[in-house]
């Protein structure tokens, strides 16, 4: 007969105990002080990419090229472990792809930027349309409401790009970027200073 009453977690569940998290938290607890200052970072680089979005936006564009040169890298080294396998082009068309779309954006970080924002907003608008979607189908479910209010803000500022594009190319993603850094360093603010005043437990 099974003990309901036995709380402790079974060996190998992946889990980790009260005592583990007590033990993570006073850790952290420790040093809240690294939070406050990559919070504090991050503000004031937050700060600095809304005042300037433009240069902003040239500084996420060259981020990106290189993450895509190296996942293109990445593919092609792939595919060439794989040459006898089936897959071998599927890799290799799709690195050539990766890596050079990366240069490109990297030599050309304002037709990278133009691209991107293309992208950003026809994501936006894809995102929009398939949570209303997913809501019309479920409206009526309780509490639903909030799905279709998210696809409608998205859906609209997936459209306001789409419709100033490419003009807003130059600063679209740059005010993305600042607006991005303020919420991360805010958080990561608020999570030092919680830690901070966090009363040990006894």
């Amino acid at each position: 007969m099974t003990d309901k009453r036995q709380t402790t977690e079974p060996a190998g569940s992946g889990r980790p105990t009260k005592a583990q998290m007590r033990a993570m938290i006073s850790t952290l607890s420790d040093h809240w002080g690294w939070f406050v200052a990559l919070g504090a970072i991050m503000v004031a680089l937050g700060l600095v990419a809304l005042g300037h979005v433009v240069a902003a936006t040239l500084v996420s564009v060259v981020f990106i090229a290189v993450l895509m040169i190296i996942g293109g890298i990445g593919q092609l080294i792939h595919a060439w472990r794989l040459k006898q396998m089936s897959g071998f082009l599927f890799w290799t068309i799709g690195g050539i792809l990766y890596l050079g779309a990366g240069v490109l954006a990297l030599l050309r970080p304002e037709t990278g930027a133009w691209l991107l924002t293309l992208l950003f907003g026809a994501t936006l608008i894809g995102s929009g349309a398939l949570r209303l979607w997913i809501w019309f189908n479920n409206r009526a479910q309780q509490g639903w409401q909030w799905l279709a209010l998210s696809g409608v803000v998205t859906l609209l500022v997936g459209l306001l790009i789409a419709f100033g594009w490419p003009g807003n190319s130059v600063w679209v993603l740059g005010l993305i970027l600042g607006i991005d850094l303020l919420i991360q360093g805010w958080t990561l603010l608020f999570i030092g200073f919680a830690l901070r005043n966090r009363q040990p437990e006894k």
